[in-house]
C-alpha cells in the first residue's frame, strides 16, 4: 500500500504530458538476420501504476533487448501505424486493455493475427486484453488455448504467492515471487487443456481447484506456433519483482521459438526505470 501511495505521488507532480522521445516505435532491427519481437502497447487506461501499457512495454523493450540475438520493436496505442512492422516477426505481445477496448478488433486486423499465428508466429497475451467480447471467444480461443468469458469468468484483485514451478523454459532461473495483482481467473480453455502447461495457479484465499485457478499457460498451438499468457502484469510496481520480469521474459521468448538461457533470460533492471514513461494520474472531475 504505502508503495502504490508513493507511486502516486510521483504522478501527481510529474507534468500531464510525459517526455517518452528517448523510446524508438516501429523502429526496424538494424541487424535484419536478428530475431524480431513485435511489442504492442497499448493506450491510456488509469494511470496512477495500474495499467501502464506504454511504460511497462518501455520495460519489456529494454528487458528482451538484453538477450543476444533478440530485436525487440515497440508500437504504441494498440497497434503498429505501419503494418510492415509485422514482416518477419518472431512473436507478438498484446499488452493492453480488454473488454472490447482492443483496438485490433476489426476482420481486417483479426485476420492479419491469424494469418502471422498460422505462419507459426507466437502469440503473448499480457493482463487484461485475454477479455474477449463474447461474440469473439470462439475464434480467439484456437489462438489463445484459453480466454476470459463474460459473465462466466472471474477477476480480482490478491496476493499471488508463486514458489513452486512446473518445468518448462518460462520457468527457468525463476526465483519465488509475490505480488499483489489484479488476475483474470476461471478462464475458458480448450477442450481437455490439449497443449496447455498451467505456469501460474492462484485465486482469492485458494479456495478453486483445478484448471479454475490457472492464471499464466503456455500452449502449444495446433498450427505448430507457441502461445504465452499471463493475466497477471497490472501494477507497474510489479516489473520491479526480478522473478515477475523473468518469468515473462522467458516466456516471450518461448513463444517466439528462442532458446531460454538455462538459468533464464537476462532481466536487469535500473533503480528508478519503474518511474519512467508514465501516464499522467486523471483530472478529477
Amino acid at each position: 500500500m504505502m508503495t502504490r501511495l508513493l507511486l502516486a505521488i510521483v504522478y501527481l507532480a510529474a507534468p500531464l504530458t510525459q517526455d517518452r522521445a528517448d523510446v524508438p516505435l516501429e523502429v526496424e532491427p538494424g541487424d535484419p538476420s536478428a530475431s524480431k519481437v513485435v511489442l504492442l502497447a497499448g493506450g491510456f487506461s488509469k494511470g496512477g501504476g495500474e495499467h501502464e501499457y506504454f511504460a511497462g512495454s518501455a520495460l519489456l523493450l529494454k528487458l528482451l533487448g538484453q538477450t543476444p540475438g533478440v530485436a525487440p520493436v515497440m508500437a504504441a496505442e494498440g497497434w503498429p501505424k505501419n503494418e510492415k512492422i509485422f514482416d518477419g516477426a518472431k512473436a507478438v505481445v498484446f499488452y493492453m486493455d480488454g473488454g472490447g477496448k482492443q483496438p485490433f478488433l476489426t476482420p481486417e486486423r483479426l485476420g492479419l493475427i491469424e494469418k502471422l499465428a498460422a505462419k507459426g508466429v507466437g502469440i503473448v497475451h499480457l493482463h487484461q486484453v485475454i477479455d474477449y467480447p463474447k461474440a469473439q471467444t470462439e475464434r480467439v480461443l484456437p489462438l489463445l488455448g484459453g480466454v476470459y468469458v463474460p459473465q462466466a469468468s472471474a477477476r480480482g484483485h490478491w496476493d499471488g504467492d508463486f514458489k513452486d514451478f512446473v518445468e518448462h523454459p518460462a520457468t527457468r532461473g525463476v526465483q519465488p515471487f509475490k505480488e499483489n495483482d489484479g488476475f483474470l481467473y476461471k478462464l475458458r480453455f480448450v477442450e481437455g487443456m490439449k497443449g496447455i502447461t498451467p505456469l501460474l495457479r492462484t485465486s482469492p484465499k485458494g479456495g478453486l481447484t483445478g484448471s479454475e485457478d490457472v492464471v499464466s499457460w503456455a500452449y502449444a498451438r495446433p498450427d505448430g506456433g507457441r502461445t504465452f499468457v499471463f493475466t497477471g502484469c497490472h501494477l507497474q510496481e510489479s516489473w520491479g519483482l526480478e522473478g515477475m520480469r523473468r518469468f515473462v521474459t522467458n516466456g516471450i521468448l518461448w513463444s517466439a521459438g528462442l532458446e531460454v538461457p538455462a538459468g533464464g533470460a537476462p532481466v536487469a533492471l535500473e533503480p528508478d526505470a519503474l518511474k519512467r514513461h508514465l501516464d499522467p494520474m486523471p483530472l478529477k472531475k
